[in-house]
């Protein structure tokens, strides 16, 4: 099935848009490039950054603070670390 006709995908491009271009763009690049072929517990962690708050992960993405949780921050890493 394509990303285009997939319910999940549809549903998490949706749940991506934060609401502010830099994490919109930050969270569908790793949609687009990674998701589907992410082991399923980088799948799981990657659901969890979705329910943080905005103010956390820009934080976290600009490298302000760190997340106290290694799986999270391991996947922030590895979102930054993408091509455009």
């Amino acid at each position: 099935m394509s990303e285009e006709l997939d319910p999940e995908i549809k549903r998490l491009r949706w749940r991506c848009r934060r609401g502010m271009r830099e994490l919109d763009q930050l969270m569908l690049r790793y949609l687009d490039q990674r998701f589907q072929q992410a082991p399923t517990s980088e799948r799981n962690v990657f659901l969890h950054l979705l329910d943080c708050e905005d103010d956390k992960l820009w934080a976290w993405f600009m490298g302000r603070e760190q997340p106290g949780d290694a799986a999270l921050n391991d996947l922030i890493q590895t979102i930054t670390a993408l091509p455009p």
